[in-house]
C-alpha cells in the first residue's frame, strides 16, 4: 500500500512516522527543522490521514507500506523517526528491511508487547463518529468528556474533515483500529538482533519506556541508547518540541 506523504528538502532522507490517531502533520515542527538539512518524507500510516484503508493492520504490513513508499519515491535508504505506534513501525522496518534503514529514532515506546488496556480515547472517538457534528467546538465538547487535556484533544481533532453535507467526519478507519487495537497494535516488533543505531527518547512522566524494558531494548538493538526528556509525558514532541527536535537532529547528524 503506497501511503499519502509529504516530501520536502534535499539530501539524505529522513522518514517521519506519526503515532496512533495521528497524521503526517503531527511531526511538522520536526519536519520543518530537519528540512533545512535533509530530505524529509512525512507519511500517513494506513487507516490514518489521507492514506488508504484496510482492515489488516499489523506492524509487518505497516512496515511494508513504508518500504513500498520508499520504492515509489526512488529512496534506497533512509533514517526513520517514529513516535509511539510509528516508533514500533520504525523498529519493525529496521528488523525486516535492515538495508533500508540507516538509523532510527524511537519516541516513547519500547520493543515489547503491551498489556491491553481500556483506552477512553477510543470511546470518545466512537461517540464522535456516531454523531452529526457541525463544528469543531462541538466535537471538542464531546471529546472533553473523555480527555481533559486540551492539547491531546486538539491533536485528535486534526482527524476531522468536512464532508459535502457540511458535517465533520473522522478520517480515521476507526473500525480497523478498534479491531486490531488489543491484538496487533499492542504487539512487539518481531526479529533481531539488529546493529542499526537507535536512539530511544523517553518522556520523564511517561510509563511507556520503563527500566524493565532496557534489557529487551539492548537485546534487540545492540547499538541503542536512551535519552530522557524531563518534565514531559508521552506526547514529548508536542510538550517540549525544542528539546525533542534538538536531540533528534543531533543524533541524525552525528551518528
Amino acid at each position: 500500500m503506497k501511503l499519502n506523504f509529504r516530501d520536502r528538502g534535499e539530501g539524505n532522507v529522513v522518514i517521519l512516522i506519526h503515532g496512533l490517531f495521528g497524521s503526517l502533520v503531527n511531526l511538522s515542527s520536526l519536519a520543518k527543522e530537519l528540512g533545512e538539512m535533509f530530505r524529509v518524507v512525512s507519511v500517513d500510516l494506513r487507516n490514518h490521514g489521507s492514506s488508504d484503508h484496510s482492515q489488516k493492520m499489523d506492524l509487518a504490513s505497516m512496515a511494508g507500506d513504508i518500504s513500498e513508499t520508499m520504492r515509489f519515491l526512488g529512496i534506497s535508504e533512509a533514517a526513520i523517526v517514529g513516535h509511539s505506534l510509528g516508533g514500533k513501525v520504525g523498529m519493525q522496518m529496521a528488523l525486516m528491511f535492515p538495508n533500508l534503514v540507516t538509523n532510527l529514532v524511537v519516541a516513547d515506546i519500547a520493543p515489547v508487547r503491551y498489556s491491553p488496556q481500556h483506552n477512553p480515547l477510543l470511546d470518545g472517538l466512537q461517540h464522535l463518529n456516531a454523531m452529526s457534528v457541525i463544528s469543531r467546538s462541538e466535537a471538542d465538547d464531546v471529546l472533553s468528556e473523555y480527555e481533559t487535556d486540551r492539547a491531546v484533544r486538539a491533536f485528535l481533532l486534526k482527524n476531522l474533515e468536512r464532508d459535502n453535507s457540511g458535517q465533520y467526519r473522522l478520517r480515521l478507519n476507526l473500525s480497523a483500529i478498534i479491531e486490531n487495537y488489543h491484538v496487533t497494535l499492542t504487539a512487539a516488533p518481531q526479529g533481531g538482533p539488529s546493529s542499526c543505531p537507535v536512539l530511544f527518547l523517553k518522556g520523564q512522566n511517561s510509563a511507556y519506556i520503563q527500566d524493565k524494558h532496557y534489557q529487551e531494548i539492548n537485546r534487540i538493538f545492540n547499538r541503542a541508547s536512551v535519552r530522557v526528556i524531563d518534565g514531559v509525558g508521552h506526547w514529548l514532541h508536542i510538550e517540549n518540541p525544542k528539546v525533542f527536535n534538538q536531540l533528534v537532529s543531533e543524533f541524525l547528524i552525528n551518528d
